[in-house]
């Protein structure tokens, strides 16, 4: 218990300020012009399909009757976080009954304080589901009843079948019931997080089914990232867009990680790293041209180009052509200013400083001229900069 309430404290420390640090650094949600303002507006009213008339009625909203609406946000808000803390500690309560008494109990009292408790669960939360009052609820009482139904399935399949000896087998069975079940539920209720838990059920039985099929690791996550991928695009354009970022980050992520598998396979490490990367910049840059994912526009440009630098300069070093990575950070630098993403040039410029380090420590390591040279290079391409500045605003 001591070292989940550890692992508690350090996950919502990160949230509240490692995230805030993050965002602040590679420049996630900062806008500093008028430009970047009215492209976030413009993002967010199309991701919520905000309409110009909404917007006016929404800015002539008198500020009394705003500052009533924001009291009853935060009060909102507060009952929420109490919501999901009451079903952390139900799952954690039963939890630790479990494992104090497990060991004596028989094979039916297992089932019922697993599954049994996960279909009350489910009853309680079809209650609330007919309630309005009590909508705050439904997704911490989703998240107890799943975690409790789908560990009372594995202790059933265990406990009485015969497919608990074989593991792959029990986690396509219970992840096949499971998404069973939020079809059903999201039939009925038509909620976002029924479609949430159903992809997770779905996109694990699938992995599972391949597994057990005999498809190599490298093209199931090619596979599934790519129908997830089509998964996502098609969110956006339904009720359930707010699961689209999401759903892309993870399909990525998988098909990227393929990809990356095969191509190592067939080249080396430093070659699949440079490609993949320079991928994940190239669908970081059609995300940016489109207008959509602002978050996972510097995510992209962050995780791509961090793999390319590093493959790219694995590839050159000790070799003849060791000062081309420093030529290709300066082209890709030039490119950082025309899309303005403050992510991309964050990478790019730690790159050209540890290459500029590599190569001092290499070569002249105990010279007193190099680093006045660079001094004097570094102001000469501040007064360009200037003059360049100067002439554009003249003419």
């Amino acid at each position: 218990m001591m070292l989940l309430l550890i692992v508690l404290i350090v996950v919502i420390g990160l949230g509240v300020w490692g995230w805030p640090l993050l965002v602040g650094v590679i420049g996630l949600t900062r806008v500093t012009d008028k430009a970047e303002a009215l492209q976030q507006i413009k993002q967010l009213m199309q991701t919520y399909e905000i309409s110009l008339a909404e917007v006016e009625t929404a800015y002539h909203i008198p500020a009394g009757l705003s500052a009533k609406t924001d009291v009853r946000g935060k009060s909102e808000i507060v009952r929420t976080l109490f919501a999901y803390l009451g079903g952390v500690f139900i799952v954690a309560g039963v939890s630790v009954y479990i494992n104090l008494f497990w060991d004596d109990m028989g094979s039916v009292m297992r089932v019922i304080v697993t599954l049994g408790v996960g279909y009350i669960l489910l009853i309680a939360l079809l209650k609330v589901l007919h309630d309005e009052q009590h909508s705050r609820f439904v997704v911490p009482l989703t998240m107890a009843c799943m975690i409790m139904m789908t560990g009372g399935w594995f202790v059933l399949v265990d406990e009485y079948l015969s497919q608990g000896h074989n593991w792959r087998l029990a986690v396509l069975s219970v992840f096949a019931m499971m998404a069973l079940h939020q079809a059903i539920l999201w039939a009925k209720y038509r909620r976002t997080v029924f479609v949430f838990c159903g992809l997770f059920f779905v996109y694990g039985a699938l992995e599972t089914g391949l597994e057990l099929s005999g498809v190599p690791v490298y093209l199931r996550a090619i596979i599934l990232g790519s129908s997830l991928f089509l998964v996502a695009e098609s969110l956006a354009k339904t009720a359930y867009r707010v699961l689209s970022s999401t759903a892309l980050l993870v399909a990525i992520i998988w098909l990227n990680s393929g990809l990356f598998e095969r191509i190592a396979m067939s080249t080396s490490a430093n070659w699949a790293s440079v490609i993949v990367g320079v991928g994940l910049m190239l669908t970081a840059f059609g995300m940016q041209k489109a207008g959509r994912y602002l978050r996972l526009q510097a995510l992209g440009y962050v995780c791509g180009s961090v793999m390319a630098y590093g493959g790219l300069f694995d590839l050159l070093q000790h070799t003849a052509m060791e000062t081309l990575f420093f030529a290709l950070t300066a082209v890709i630098l030039y490119v950082c200013v025309q899309l303005q993403s403050r992510a991309l040039l964050l990478t790019t410029v730690i790159a050209m400083l540890g290459f500029i380090a590599y190569f001092s420590e290499k070569y002249f390591a105990h010279s007193l001229g190099w680093p006045a040279t660079l001094v004097l290079i570094g102001i000469a391409f501040l007064a360009v900069g200037t003059l360049a500045l100067k002439l554009k605003q003249r003419f």
